[in-house]
């Protein structure tokens, strides 16, 4: 948990206007969408221009409708109804347009939400193994809630209702100075005093919610961790220490909020109170000029309305720069993420379908053939097909996961087709190292992997695990049917296909007691099923592959013995003619193996087949006589 902490803590860039620019960017990424935009920025001068001409409207209303009535026995209302109508009509024109550019901001902000979500899902699936390795589920899902939902929140509201805001205290300000400047004097002082305050407090504001947001998520990540792992909570008694861990968590939290929202919502009280200050003394300072002569009763009218929706509309910016920076504090982390350097893949190879002649010649077809070659182009434009049979061999290999302590140390072995190689050792000799660098979920430092006469690091990486199918220890199941979950080795694989699958992995017998058969549907990565139930439905998804390599990371390890070998047959017919790893804790399952390696501290210590190791009377033949332990 503190590695993955500290790997939040180390990326967090605060490039406030680049951010801005980009969200920006997906509100405007499209013609229509731009055009839309224009058409909501007019929307807004329209209907910030509505405000203040209806505000402006307070002058000749009171200065030619209502003091000519003042003492008349039959005054005349033409003149005020009329001024009335009109301030009707424009407040009604302001109205129809905040209700329209509010109505396309939403559609625009769910457009562009919708496509920063897509976009962050689809280079989320690009990165490598090392990122996941390295950050919380925890942190990674924040990004899809919380900083999305602020980012919802800024796009759809916050945003437009700035804009207006700001035109209106442009406005605003027009207005007062064509009224009275000996007023405005007055407000300009004020406004400096309001704009210091919301630098002053915005920004604190921005600085803690960006910490907010980053221990946000590290509870998350937590919380995460907690529920997928309540079992062995529970099984080790570990409640008080875990509740104690979230405390500490909580606390970073609850201190980081209290001071962003602390910031955030003493902004209005203060900014409220100085809007009162600016009326009062306006009021004031204004009855003096009209005693004096130099200011109209509607005027003053009309000047004090003015600075309320100056005041205003800079309280109503002062709250939503705090929706605003918490977006933006949101928007940097997602992005982040998506500039995150993805999974390198500089492979030219790829994997097609192929026929043979009568000649021994290839012919490249469009139907699954299941028959498979790497295509490999020539300089003069051609290519050469090479079958795939399943020859893999390293040469010289030496791999680290952190650059610093090797894991791997000159690995040399190879694995003819149809061979059945086993790797065995303690935990962290490097067993699956190998398999993960087969797959290239890894880069090496040293050495090549040498597969069917074609080096891995020229193989497009989606066509080389297309090659390889594994079974894996902790089995992951998606939510679906079973017979969804078994086609996710071969999404066309048919009916048939996906029944014969499980056959072969002797998983029918269970599959036709669950409620419907096939068709049952899994929740929750497979809760309602034992854990060699979920293994069988992976040993099936990897027979509906079909590859002519095949990786078996101990893959029996949570079946019972008596099922082992009930599934012995099956898993025989599923590394027929196929190229396999085994890596295993139960030597029984290895003793047919063509070639054992087994394995120490990144290290081929002893290899040979079972009877070639027994003689040799080392760490195998130990291991197998109980003479020693596998750690």
């Amino acid at each position: 948990m503190p590695n993955r902490s500290k790997q939040r803590e180390k990326a967090h860039p605060k490039n406030l206007m680049g951010t801005a620019r980009r969200v920006l960017g997906y509100l405007a990424d499209t013609k229509r969408k731009k055009a839309l935009l224009i058409l909501v920025f007019f929307l807004v001068i329209l209907g910030a221009g509505s405000t203040v001409t209806a505000t402006f409207l307070l002058t000749p209303a009171i200065n030619l409708g209502i003091i000519p009535m003042v003492g008349n026995p039959n005054p005349n209302l033409t003149t005020f109804i009329t001024i009335v109508v009109i301030m009707g009509i424009v407040y009604a024109i302001g109205a129809a347009s905040t209700w329209t550019y509010n109505f396309i901001m939403i559609h625009l902000s769910a457009e562009a939400l919708f496509k920063i979500r897509e976009d962050l899902f689809n280079h989320m699936e690009e990165l490598p193994l090392v990122y996941f390795d390295t950050t919380s589920d925890g942190d990674i899902m924040s990004r899809y809630t919380n900083d999305v939902d602020t980012l919802r929140e800024a796009l759809s509201m916050a945003l437009p209702q700035i804009f207006s805001a700001s035109l209106t205290i442009i406005g605003t300000f027009t207005m007062m100075l064509v009224l009275s400047w000996h007023l405005t004097i007055l407000v300009i002082f004020m406004l400096i005093l309001m704009v210091f305050v919301v630098r002053y407090v915005g920004s604190r504001s921005h600085k803690n919610f960006s910490l907010q947001q980053k221990q946000l998520g590290k509870v998350n990540g937590y919380i995460e961790e907690m529920i997928s792992g309540q079992k062995v909570v529970k099984v080790f008694n570990h409640e008080p220490q875990v509740k104690a861990d979230f405390n500490v968590l909580n606390e970073n939290l609850r201190e980081a909020a209290t001071k962003a929202n602390t910031y955030g919502n003493i902004l209005m009280p203060i900014m409220g109170n100085l809007s009162y200050v600016q009326f009062a003394i306006c009021a004031g300072f204004g009855g003096v000029l009209i005693i004096n002569g130099l200011l109209s009763i509607g005027a003053i009218a009309s000047f004090l309305q003015y600075s309320r929706n100056f005041s205003q509309p800079i309280i109503q910016v002062s709250q939503l720069i705090n929706t605003l920076l918490s977006a933006l504090a949101g928007a940097e982390r997602i992005f982040n993420l998506i500039d995150e350097k993805p999974e390198e893949d500089d492979g030219f190879v790829t994997l097609v379908n192929v026929v043979e002649d009568e000649n021994g010649n290839f012919e490249e077809v469009d139907y699954t053939s299941f028959d498979w070659a790497w295509k490999i182009p020539q300089e003069d434009g051609s290519y050469k097909y090479n079958r795939i049979l399943g020859d893999v061999r390293f040469n010289d290999v030496s791999f680290s996961y952190d650059g610093k302590r090797q894991v791997l140390k000159d690995i040399s072995l190879f694995a003819e087709p149809g061979q059945k190689i086993a790797l065995v050792g303690s935990t962290g000799a490097g067993k699956t190292t190998i398999t993960n660098l087969l797959n290239r979920f890894y880069e090496i430092d040293e050495g090549e992997i040498i597969y069917d006469g074609v080096n891995i690091k020229d193989i497009k990486k989606e066509d080389l695990r297309k090659s390889l199918a594994m079974v894996l220890q902790d089995t992951h199941l998606f939510t679906g049917t079973v017979r969804d979950n078994i086609r996710y080795g071969n999404l066309e694989a048919t009916d048939e296909m996906i029944e014969a699958a499980a056959n072969l992995a002797h998983a029918t017998h269970f599959i036709n007691q669950l409620p419907d058969g096939f068709d049952t549907v899994i929740t929750g990565d497979g809760a309602n099923l034992s854990q060699g139930q979920r293994q069988l439905l992976a040993i099936a998804r990897a027979a509906v592959a079909n590859p002519p390599v095949l990786i078996l990371d101990e893959a029996t390890s949570s079946i019972d013995t008596m099922t082992e070998k009930y599934i012995e047959k099956g898993m025989d017919a599923l590394m027929a003619d196929r190229t396999v790893f085994v890596i295993a804790h139960r030597l029984s399952t290895v003793r047919n193996s063509n070639a054992i390696m087994v394995m120490d501290h990144g290290e081929i210590i002893e290899r040979g087949n079972h009877d070639q190791l027994m003689d040799q009377h080392g760490r195998y033949y130990e291991l197998q006589t109980g003479q020693l332990e596998l750690e």
